[in-house]
This record gives C-alpha cells, sequence and structure tokens, in this order.
C-alpha cells in the first residue's frame, strides 16, 4: 500500500486535480492507495478571513462566503463529467456549505469567535476537497479523518495524541484487503482531528495534511509516503533567490528533518518522525512535473561523497541573550529558561552559549520576541532585581542560516571555509550553533544581508 498526499496547490485549479487524478489512477491499477488532501489553493486562508470580517459584524462575509462557494461550484461543473455524479456531489457539498453558513451567521450575530469555533470552520476546507476527490477519481472512497486522528490538549494547543490514533487508524483500515485486486483509492481529509475527550473538532496545525499522511503510513507500514506537491522536491537552496538552486536526489531523514527546521517549506516537519522510525522511505514529487524523479528521502544515502547537500534560512529572527554572571557553574539556568518559554508554548529554534556559561542566546521568530522575553524577564525576576543578572537582551531583524550535510563531519575545515566566504564578503557572524552530530551549522545575520549570504555560499 501507498500513501499519497496532495497539497493545496495540487487540488488548487483544474489542470492540477486533473493531474492528481491521472497519478492517483496510475497507482491504483497495481495496489490500494490512500489520498490524503489539503483544501483547494487559498482557501484556508480565505476561511479564516471571513471568520474575521464576520466577527466585526461587517456583513461583506457573505461575499467572500459567496466567493468560496463558486469556486467550488465552478471546479465541480468542469471535472466531474457524470452527471449522477456531478448532483449527488453537489448535494454533499452544499450540504456542508448550508453548515458553514450557519456558523459565520452565528459570529456574525454574538461578535464571538472562540478558538473552538475558528477549528470547526478550517475544517471545512479539506471536508470539501476530500468529497470533491473521492468523487473525482476511480473507485475513490472517501474516510472521515475525524473518525481516527486524534488531538489531546498540551499547554494550551492540540497536539495529536500518537498511541490512540495508530490503533484507531488501524481499526479504521482493518478490513482493507491490501492485495493488488484491491484497486480502491481511499480519500482522506488532511489537517483535521477530533479531541479525544471533548470530540470536538481540532485540527493538526498548518501544514497537518503531510503529518496525517505520515501517521497513516506509519500505523499501515505503507511501502512509501509521497508528498506530491508544487515543487520538483527539495532545492540546495530557495529557488527565488539562487538561480543555480538545483534539486536534491536523495536525503536522509536527519537532513530532511533539519533543512525542514530551518525554513525549507517543502514538506511539516514533523511528517518526518513517525515514517523514520519505521523507516518508510518518503518520496517529495511534482503534481505540475510527474515525470520529474523529485527528491528520495531515506534512512541512508548510497555512496554519496558531497559534504553540503543543501542551504535553508528562517527570515525574521530575533534573538534573546540572556546573561549574568550568577549564570556560572549554576545547575539549572537553561532547564529553566527552556521550560519557561515551552510553557508559553514559544519554539527555539537555536541555542548559543558562551564557554564560560555567563550568556546564553536563543533564537525565535520575532513575532514570539516580546512574549519570549517578557515570559524570561518574569522568571528571573528575582535575579534581575539583585543584578545578578541582566534584563533580557532583544535583538530583532536578523535571518538565521543553516548549512545541512551528515557527510560535514567527515570534512574538516567547513566551519572555517563558511566564515571565511562570509568575512571576506563583509558579512558579521552574530551568533553560531553546532552539534555534536555536525549535519548542521546555524547561525544568525543581519537580515539585511540574508540574499547576499545566500548566495556566496551557494
Amino acid at each position: 500500500m501507498k500513501v499519497l498526499k496532495f497539497g493545496g496547490t495540487s487540488v488548487g485549479s483544474v489542470k492540477s486535480i486533473l493531474s492528481l487524478k491521472r497519478i492517483v489512477e496510475a497507482e491504483a491499477r497495481t495496489q490500494p492507495v490512500v489520498v490524503v488532501v489539503s483544501a483547494l489553493d487559498g482557501i484556508t486562508d480565505e476561511l479564516i478571513a471571513t471568520s474575521k470580517i464576520a466577527l466585526q459584524g461587517d456583513e461583506r462575509w457573505k461575499d467572500n462566503f459567496d466567493e468560496m462557494v463558486t469556486r467550488h461550484h465552478q471546479m465541480i461543473d468542469t471535472i466531474i463529467t457524470d452527471n449522477k455524479k456531478r448532483v449527488d456531489l453537489f448535494n454533499k457539498v452544499d450540504a456542508l456549505f448550508e453548515q458553514l453558513r450557519s456558523i459565520y451567521y452565528g459570529v456574525f450575530l454574538i461578535h464571538d469567535l472562540s478558538g473552538k469555533t475558528l477549528d470547526a470552520i478550517v475544517s471545512y476546507g479539506e471536508r470539501l476537497s476530500s468529497n470533491i476527490v473521492a468523487s473525482l477519481v476511480k473507485n475513490g472512497v472517501r474516510m472521515n479523518a475525524r473518525d481516527f486522528i486524534r488531538t489531546e490538549k498540551k499547554n494550551g494547543k492540540h497536539t495529536l495524541d500518537a498511541d490512540l490514533t495508530v490503533k484507531l487508524v488501524k481499526e479504521a483500515f482493518g478490513q482493507v484487503d491490501t492485495t493488488p485486486n484491491n484497486k480502491a483509492v481511499y480519500v482522506v481529509p488532511g489537517f483535521i482531528a477530533r479531541d479525544r475527550d471533548s470530540h470536538e473538532t481540532t485540527n493538526l496545525g498548518r501544514g497537518g495534511s503531510d503529518y496525517t499522511a505520515a501517521i497513516i503510513a506509519a500505523s499501515l507500514d505503507a511501502e512509501i509516503l509521497e508528498i506530491w506537491t508544487d515543487v520538483d522536491g527539495f532545492m540546495t537552496a530557495d529557488p527565488k533567490v539562487i538561480k543555480s538552486a538545483y534539486t536534491i536526489n536523495e536525503l536522509s531523514y536527519v537532513e530532511a528533518m533539519e533543512l525542514c527546521n530551518f525554513g525549507a517549506k517543502v514538506i511539516y516537519p514533523p511528517t518526518i518522525y513517525p515514517v523514520c522510525i519505521k523507516n518508510i522511505p518518503i518520496k517529495v514529487k511534482n503534481t505540475f512535473n510527474p515525470n520529474h524523479p523529485g527528491t528520495l528521502i531515506k534512512e541512508k544515502i548510497d555512496d554519496d561523497n558531497k559534504p553540503i547537500k543543501g542551504i535553508s534560512s528562517i527570515k525574521g529572527t530575533s534573538l534573546i541573550t540572556v546573561t549574568g554572571l550568577s549564570m556560572v557553574g549554576v545547575i539549572g539556568v537553561n532547564r529553566r529558561i527552556f521550560t519557561t518559554l515551552a510553557n508559553k508554548g514559544i519554539s527555539v529554534f537555536m541555542v548559543s552559549q558562551a564557554s564560560s556559561e555567563n550568556s546564553t542566546s536563543i533564537g525565535v521568530r520575532d513575532e514570539d520576541a516580546a512574549a519570549a522575553a517578557d515570559a524570561l524577564n518574569a522568571e528571573f525576576a528575582k535575579e534581575i532585581e539583585t543584578g545578578a543578572m541582566f534584563p533580557m537582551q532583544v535583538e530583532s531583524g536578523l535571518a538565521t542560516i543553516a548549512i545541512v550535510g551528515e557527510n560535514m563531519k567527515q570534512t574538516p575545515g567547513i566551519a572555517g571555509k563558511l566564515f571565511g566566504t562570509l568575512g571576506r564578503s563583509g558579512i558579521s557572524v552574530i551568533a553560531c550553533a553546532q552539534g555534536a552530530s555536525e549535519t548542521n551549522i546555524s547561525f544568525v545575520v543581519d537580515g539585511r544581508f540574508l540574499r547576499k549570504s545566500l548566495n556566496v555560499l551557494h
């Protein structure tokens, strides 16, 4: 069995969704296939925007809503040629739109938009697209992801309940014939889930459709997970910045994870772990260029002698520096830093610490910087008051660059060459970090020099 995931751009136009149909039906000739789909391109953003308009008591929410209805109707009219199928699909889609209209009207009337209501609203994108795809492809069978993808509340956020989800996925697909005799295509809406306790509709976060596909692939011991998107795979750098960037043929799981964590938006980072522990390969392919081989991600790369695989970056980085002589030799300071930020739901993607232990710098996204600094100032208020530590220093408008490759550890002088190249180009490195595995060298520069840094390094 294969699991194929198609993103928003892959279902966002008539051309792309018909390409999806050809790809899926070709795969289904030899084995059963699970297809996970995102909402039509841009629809999730439109669902959220319409919610905010309704919240303000602005009747223009109806115009946005009608545009979404029209877009889905036009697609169905164009791609579903069988009259009975088209009528049946219109009935399903219009029933969903009536539910959505009622929710928007409630938000409009009471001027309230709770997190629970917004979660319900954004779920309609995938619920609509999955019905369309299930009707479009031959032998399509729609599955309800909320029957088997479960979340739990942790630190105010919905996170996957992995054990329960695996159990429910196996039960949901337990009767599926996995032999070539079964030509069925099981279509699953990505992203959406259900709370294990309240049974309310939740989701796995933006990009969560990739995660849905990975969870299903791992639970069913799939042969491969294919991520179909609008690029030819992982690139050596951002092709919008580096014209000479090219597709990487193969990556290890670790290399792919590092590139994803540092800004490569090819796949959602949590996607890799569930399939990695089952040693299930991931293939990243282009719906618009299906004959391109794409990028294969697996445990070990054969005969790979390239020390550096790719360069990735995060714009809008802030560096928060915790400093004070009282930190030297004191056990537990870093634990307090990371626990405090975790409790606030703030992700840290880079850490740089002085060998004297008198300062620790952490990289966060610009939008999290103020909340992170406030939380740390509160956590260390006593030390700051006595002068043992200083208030948090925040430097924003920066960019983080990561150089990734598992073979860097076997190649002396990579870091020296890297920083020498930047220095000769007049670019200062503000902070840097390198793990003992030497898979990733990451560093922070002034955001104004990001494009220049990427070009001189590539």
